[in-house]
């Protein structure tokens, strides 16, 4: 693909560039796109995010969590019992990010080995 054949939206008066910079910079987080790709089945426990998301402290998840949660893109339910179960999911808007952010880790996935060898070849030279 070349910059020639891509079409990047131009803005338009009023647009405000500083949104669009913070949805990019929350989206691309580091453990943003392992949280969405993990609410990709539906509704999961807060203790079982964290299982699932190796390296993830219960304060990064409970803060992107709350992120996801300001934006629109996750669900917070809380079922009053004892202890408190909490659930997130995916809302609508959330969802829409699963095919972006899946070809994303589809695409790290496939190109691991070469990019551990470029980086061999990188600090080599």
């Amino acid at each position: 693909m070349t910059l020639s054949n891509t079409d990047f939206p131009t803005p338009s008066e009023g647009d405000d560039c500083r949104m669009v910079r913070e949805i990019l910079d929350l989206v691309g987080d580091k453990w943003t796109l392992y949280i969405i790709a993990t609410l990709k089945d539906g509704p999961v426990r807060f203790n079982e995010l964290r299982r699932r998301i190796d390296g993830i402290s219960q304060r990064m998840l409970t803060i992107n969590l709350r992120g996801l949660e300001r934006d629109g893109l996750v669900k917070r339910t809380l079922f009053p019992t004892i202890p408190p179960r909490v659930d997130y999911e995916l809302t609508e808007v959330g969802r829409t990010l699963l095919g972006p952010v899946m070809a994303l880790v589809v695409w790290a996935n496939s190109n691991q080995e070469n990019i551990r060898g470029a980086r061999v070849r990188f600090e080599a030279s």
